[in-house]
């Protein structure tokens, strides 16, 4: 992952009962940490978010997350969390996170989260909303490759 297509970071900090018998982060804390940094980026570049929905249009729902373990984080360090959308698709998109140490920028992992929008009625896939490829391309730029749809008339 290229650090410098970042756009949005915001920070974390490890809190006693995410550590391990070993002294570091429990391995399925990091991917909280991962969502923390998902929810406040699209917070951040106003996305209107409730429990269920993004813009009351669409649920989105996390398909596929990967996680790349480079580095132990521990109590009480502050992290740095960058999230980005890469690409969004037709009925899908990624967003992308680097966890690091906020203090030496050691980097902690690597994670690419795949995300399906459905509609609410039927939990079917639909297509990508326009107003939401505009939000995300006005953010992202060229660092993002949106596939926009293509209709007939």
């Amino acid at each position: 992952m290229d650090k410098s297509k970042f756009k949005y970071k915001t920070q974390v900090r490890v809190r006693n009962y995410e550590v391990d018998w070993q002294g570091i982060v429990h391995n399925g804390n990091y991917l909280l940490y991962f969502e923390v940094g998902r929810v406040e980026y699209l917070k951040h570049i106003g996305a209107k978010l409730d429990l269920n929905t993004i813009r009351g249009e669409s649920k989105v729902v996390l398909v596929r997350n990967e996680i790349d373990y480079k580095a132990p984080a521990s109590f009480d360090q502050l992290l740095n969390v960058y999230t980005r959308i890469s690409f969004i698709k037709n009925s899908s998109f990624a967003m992308e996170g680097i966890l690091e140490k906020a203090d030496d920028g050691v980097i902690i992992a690597l994670n690419t989260a795949y995300h399906v929008w459905l509609d609410p009625a039927t939990d079917r896939p639909k297509t990508v909303g326009t107003d939401f490829r505009k939000l995300i391309e006005g953010f992202e730029g060229n660092d993002c490759d949106i596939l926009w749809p293509t209709y007939t008339v």
